[in-house]
């Protein structure tokens, strides 16, 4: 038998470590081969017939596919997929997470696509790197939008499989440990998000190995002084605590082997963002929290569990209210245990655990621990029933779409803490803390939610804004001419039945709405003296299916419900038709300026270094928004009275022409003999630091490069822009100067940007 006290590598007080790229030059040396040995042996120790040829293959795959690739802190990126990789081994996941660990950045950060990984993976690991594939390539209109939709896409790739979310915590852990290489603003924002969502998602998982970190990381970014204040406050008090919990430790062990019970008894310091939650929720101080460590007792059997637990309260009084018995009644992340705290030897207050072995494993690993279970009969569907909860959540969330509104009920609903209490007939129901007796109904169906008229609770009659609390037997007082009642959504706590109430009163408002909005429409075209018969015209269904309303009806719901406006189709269509109009007048226009100046039989005269096919003698403009220079690929678009103004082919702008003003486009082509120099406007990012500035101006007069002027600025987070406009003579000198730029010490980017200050194009 084992008996220890583990001391926490966070109760020491490292220097924190400075928070900016100058780090780079201290990073350890790599031996990347010895870490995908480690990787081997990770999973050897648990898998010893995984097929390695396949999963060094992977790795293979995504050394090549990152090879000119860097992290922040200076190392190659293949360390951060192999990290990845053997996070997911020590939590003894198969050989096809594994691979998917590998290559789970190659779609989003290189050219390999999906199709590549199924050919030569298969369609498993291909499904998994999807689900951790952030959709880079959509243009949102907010970053919170971004964010929704990215979670929403992990959320359904989660329900298909679930391996995909251990991939993403796997993903997010590797981040958290090297966040000190970002600047301060992106430590934050990552640290926020890791709190918001993956902590919480680990311990809705029961993934507390992964948890702990994640939430003590994030903590130690977010308000490192406070980290540092908490980590000093424990490590003062340490020694004695340790003595203490020996002391503990050696009764308790007597008093078991006594009654021939086989326990491992250890001492359990608590992680430091916990301890600070319980500060804060009890507003103490350290010094009054009495379960900063707590002891944990291991042993064989359910039936050990409950006799070392007696054991516990003959020998030390129990606190009144501090028992949990997690063992009859789990947490719905599987997490089994029994909790009580006692009055220990010398008065001193401690918190004691008491699981199996097996209960540890799913305590440590939630999910990951049950991944064996998926071979197949009852352990299948044994645990699908462990992810109903997140088919569920799906199936609630299904109808929102404001960004805002997602985020609310998915903090609400995944990570809230829970309550749990009884139907009439023993069930058990898991609801979010401050849930009433409406969420419950709407919980057991939704004709139940919508007919409620009150509720019993221990077989009292209570308001429907009485606060369930753990045990309570709930029974539901129905009527079938009831309906729901506005205020319902001020109580209700769950998005679930928020949501059904909503659709209640769509529903029955539909036919009301539709009137209201027929009728509101009609007045407006009146109002603005258009043709009566446009609301049975074509026009109105075409606006219709621009707005993505499906059908006339819904439209006149919308417009009935107030979320759209008569005024606003009515303007749409008149936009619709301006632009027909401008389409026929556009041509001519186009026509009437090409046969002003002097036709060519090909390519025109050059003008600027440019020449336009087919036409002699138009004015020539070299566009600021995207600065193109001998090189670049270019098109020309047709001003209204300013010539031709030439573009860089991938420009935003000329993307949009081409879309909706194609006739204004003409083809253009450098002149390979014009040798004038071309002015381009570039900015260098990097560290604010003595010397930087004349680091990159020796550069230029290095290369003797020309530069009509340089700015350049110090930033909040420690960095630096140098801001320049130079005169090149095409692209490749231009390539080859940022090249030498990007190479000057504690330089991090340089970029071409237009004289705007924006980027010259999507690509840069």
């Amino acid at each position: 038998m084992e008996n220890s006290v583990q001391v926490s590598a966070l109760e020491t007080s490292p220097e924190f470590e400075p928070v900016n790229p100058a780090v780079r030059d201290q990073l350890p040396e790599l031996n990347l081969e010895a870490s995908l040995e480690e990787l081997f042996q990770l999973i050897k120790s648990y898998s010893p017939k995984a097929d390695f040829a396949v999963i060094k293959d992977a790795y293979d795959n995504a050394a090549s596919a990152h090879r000119e690739q860097k992290r922040f802190s200076g190392e190659p990126f293949i360390v951060h997929p192999l990290e990845t990789a053997k996070i997911l081994a020590e939590l003894e996941l198969d050989q096809e997470t594994i691979v998917a660990g590998l290559l789970h950045d190659v779609v989003e950060d290189t050219g390999i696509s999906l199709e590549d990984i199924k050919e030569r993976f298969g369609g498993e690991v291909a499904l998994l790197v999807d689900g951790v594939t952030k959709l880079s390539r959509i243009e949102f209109k907010t970053k919170e939008e971004q964010q929704v939709e990215n979670l929403r896409k992990m959320f359904l790739a989660m329900a298909k499989d679930i391996r995909v979310i251990l991939i993403k915590l796997a993903d997010r852990l590797h981040n958290l440990r090297t966040l000190k290489y970002h600047h301060a603003p992106k430590q934050v924002e990552i640290a926020n998000e890791t709190l918001e969502v993956f902590a919480p998602l680990a311990h809705r998982l029961g993934i507390y190995r992964i948890k702990w970190e994640l939430e003590d990381l994030a903590f130690r970014f977010i308000n490192p002084e406070k980290y540092f204040e908490l980590v000093d406050k424990i490590a003062k008090t340490r020694g004695k605590r340790e003595e203490y919990i020996c002391s503990v430790i050696s009764i308790l062990t007597e008093k078991l082997e006594a009654m021939g019970i086989e326990a491992d008894i250890q001492g359990r310091p608590k992680h430091l963002y916990s301890i600070l939650a319980k500060m804060q929720e009890q507003q103490k101080d350290i010094n009054e929290i009495y379960d900063v460590t707590a002891v944990r007792c291991l042993v064989n059997t359910v039936r050990d569990c409950y006799a070392a637990l007696g054991i516990v309260h003959t020998l030390w009084t129990p606190i009144p209210g501090r028992f949990k018995d997690f063992v009859a009644m789990p947490k719905s992340n599987m997490y089994q245990s029994i909790h009580t705290s006692v009055i220990g030897p010398q008065g001193e207050p401690f918190e004691i655990q008491i699981r199996t072995r097996e209960m540890h494993r799913t305590a440590e690993y939630g999910i990951a621990a049950h991944w064996r279970y998926k071979e197949g009969g009852k352990g299948d569907r044994e645990f699908d029933k462990k992810l109903a909860w997140l088919r569920q959540l799906l199936e609630w969330q299904h109808d929102l779409r404001d960004a805002r509104e997602f985020m609310e009920s998915l903090k609400i609903d995944l990570f809230a803490d829970s309550v749990f209490v009884f139907s009439p007939k023993g069930d058990v129901v898991e609801l979010p803390a401050g849930s009433v007796p409406l969420d419950f109904a709407y919980r057991i169906h939704t004709d139940v939610g919508h007919r409620c008229t009150g509720a019993k609770v221990n077989g009292r009659i209570v308001p429907l804004e009485y606060k369930l609390k753990n045990g309570d037997i709930l029974v539901i007082m129905t009527s079938k001419t009831s309906g729901p009642k506005r205020d319902w959504l001020n109580i209700v706590k769950t998005s679930h039945a928020k949501t059904k109430i909503r659709q209640w009163f769509k529903k029955e408002q539909r036919d009301e709405n539709i009137l209201k909005g027929k009728e509101s429409l009609e007045r407006e075209i009146k109002k603005q003296g258009l043709e009566t018969d446009l609301i049975k015209s074509d026009k109105l269904l075409e606006i219709s299916k621009k707005l993505n309303i499906l059908s006339l009806d819904d439209l006149y719901a919308m417009i009935g419900d107030g979320q759209i406006t008569a005024g606003n189709i009515l303007g749409k269509i008149k936009m619709e038709e301006a632009k027909t109009e401008k389409k026929g007048t556009l041509a001519e226009e186009v026509q009437a300026l090409k046969t002003e100046v002097r036709p060519s039989a090909g390519w025109g005269k050059p003008t600027q270094g440019i020449r336009v096919k087919g036409i002699d003698n138009l004015l020539i403009r070299l566009s600021h928004c995207c600065n193109p220079v001998p090189g670049d690929p270019i098109a020309g678009y047709i001003t209204r009275g300013r010539g031709v103004s030439i573009h860089r082919a991938d420009c935003r702008n000329i993307v949009s022409y081409q879309n909706f003003e194609r006739e204004r486009m003409v083809e253009v082509a450098w002149d390979k003999e014009f040798t004038e120099p071309f002015q381009v406007k570039l900015e260098a990012n990097g560290l604010d630091r003595a010397g930087f500035l004349s680091d990159v101006m020796a550069v230029l007069v290095e290369m003797k490069i020309s530069a009509n002027w340089v700015t350049a600025r110090g930033k909040k987070d420690g960095g630096a822009v140098i801001e320049m406009v130079l005169e090149m003579k095409g692209l490749e000198q231009l390539e080859h100067i940022m090249n030498k730029i990007r190479r000057v010490k504690d330089v991090y980017d340089v970029r071409r940007v237009s004289f705007g200050g924006q980027p010259a194009s999507p690509l840069n």
